[in-house]
């Protein structure tokens, strides 16, 4: 293959690559997702407070970790993201979540769900408290004044009902073979007896036993919301907390404020592209228009790769995001630039037109590429340490380096040393490259175009 043919092949391959993408990321609103400072939602660190005499361990943090993200799971948040922060925090950020303080009670909770037999009680205000239905339900018992029958971890699954007979909402348990048999001797043996059904030392009900629970399913009946009960059974369905969380920050971000941001953001990249547009069309004329078409090449492949990584889960466009985006146009500028100086550069030195494309472009994408990869090492560290948001900037930082660096080997090369075959040398004023400069000693000049290169 020819380096003719091997430039077309390579236009062709890029061309696929750009349909691809607009394929990929059209409409580019709903293909690529928008992070929590865009569509608005809550950012909590949770900070582990173990009891006095409890040692924090790792275990203990990998296994909170596990069960938040399962609970926020249950929320049914999208593109959420929970990280580890030092030794004792959590960082949570669940974009587009609507009821934050229902969230925010559910992952706050420690989740100790405990049956209690009343009687069990020593705290006289507490027992008289159960005994008054319009009191019981929310009523705090103190730590130490009851004994607990069994624990949340007889629990086999949660789920959301509503009682047939009063219409209440209600959650609904099922437990295990243990549960199950401890639940049937303690009701069959307390029948007429109350018993109180405690989270977090809260009593969520306190009914009476009418008979004997033998099928290992009870509910939990109360003056649940449908968000409240929803988030409670996930709570007992996740499990108990290893150690209680804290939050130590919390910040909730509006929808409105994010779309104002987004819409901001994208002005600046709209009105950066179109400077720099006029600003290559106007300094490098036919070279600057390729310059140009360059930079359309290289924003469709970018937003291409951000469409197939948001429908992986994998990425998510935030504000530092965006500027990371604004960065990368002007380091593709930046390389269309200095191809299209070394160009006429090697032009005024006297080579050929076909020469000084082969020379010029290679050596100016060497150059590139160099001052690339140190921005990229850059970026890739602050990938490794960073979090939040900033791992945003980075990620969007190296991937648009990458699409640079393919834009000018596979796009602007084949096209320069496409066009300074046969159409730059016919005019070559119009392309912005010194005709004079061919004129004093190409032999391109002398001999009708034959190159030399």
């Amino acid at each position: 293959m020819d380096p003719k043919q091997r430039n077309y092949l390579l236009l062709a391959i890029i061309a696929v690559l750009v349909i691809g993408s607009w394929l990929m990321f059209w409409p580019p609103g709903t293909k690529i997702k928008q992070g929590l400072d865009i569509q608005g939602g809550i950012s909590v660190i949770l900070t582990a407070q173990p009891q006095p005499g409890q040692s924090l361990t790792n275990d203990d943090m990998d296994r909170a970790e596990l069960i938040i993200r399962n609970r926020v799971d249950k929320l049914g948040a999208s593109e959420t993201s929970i990280q580890r922060q030092g030794q004792d925090s959590i960082l949570v950020q669940m974009p587009g979540l609507k009821n934050r303080d229902e969230a925010l009670k559910m992952i706050n909770s420690t989740g100790l769900l405990e049956f209690v037999d009343v009687s069990s009680i020593t705290d006289t205000e507490a027992v008289n408290a159960l005994a008054d239905t319009t009191t019981s339900d929310g009523y705090q018992l103190k730590p130490g004044t009851y004994k607990s029958i069994m624990n949340g971890s007889v629990v086999k699954s949660a789920s959301v009902g509503q009682d047939p007979t009063t219409g209440k909402i209600e959650v609904n348990l099922v437990m295990d073979a243990e549960g199950t048999k401890t639940w049937a001797d303690f009701t069959t043996a307390n029948v007429r007896k109350q018993i109180a059904i405690v989270l977090d030392g809260v009593v969520k009900s306190a009914p009476v036993v009418n008979e004997p629970i033998t099928g290992g399913q009870t509910a939990i009946s109360g003056t649940f919301t449908a968000d409240e009960a929803k988030a409670l059974a996930a709570v007992l369905q996740t499990g108990a907390l290893p150690v209680k969380l804290v939050p130590q920050d919390t910040r909730t971000v509006g929808p409105t404020l994010g779309q104002e941001s987004l819409r901001q953001g994208l002005m600046a990249v709209l009105i950066g592209l179109a400077i720099v547009a006029v600003y290559l069309i106007v300094f490098y004329r036919g070279l600057g228009f390729v310059s140009v078409t360059a930079l359309i090449v290289f924003a469709s492949i970018y937003l291409g790769i951000l469409a197939v990584l948001s429908r992986f889960g994998l990425f998510a466009l935030s504000m530092p995001g965006i500027a990371g985006v604004v960065l990368t146009i002007g380091l593709a500028a930046d390389s269309s630039i200095l191809i299209n100086e070394r160009f006429k550069e090697e032009v005024r030195m006297g080579r050929t037109y076909r020469s000084a494309a082969q020379s010029g472009t290679k050596h100016a994408i060497g150059t590139s590429v160099d001052a690339d990869l140190v921005t990229f090492v850059s970026a890739l560290v602050l990938f490794l340490v960073a979090i939040g948001p900033v791992k945003g900037f980075a990620l969007t930082l190296m991937l648009g380096i990458g699409c640079d660096i393919l834009m000018m080997i596979m796009y602007k090369r084949p096209m320069i040393m496409l066009l300074a075959e046969s159409v730059i040398p016919k005019a070559p004023a119009l392309w912005g490259v010194a005709r004079e400069g061919v004129a004093a000693g190409s032999s391109e000049s002398k001999k009708g175009g034959v190159s030399n290169g």
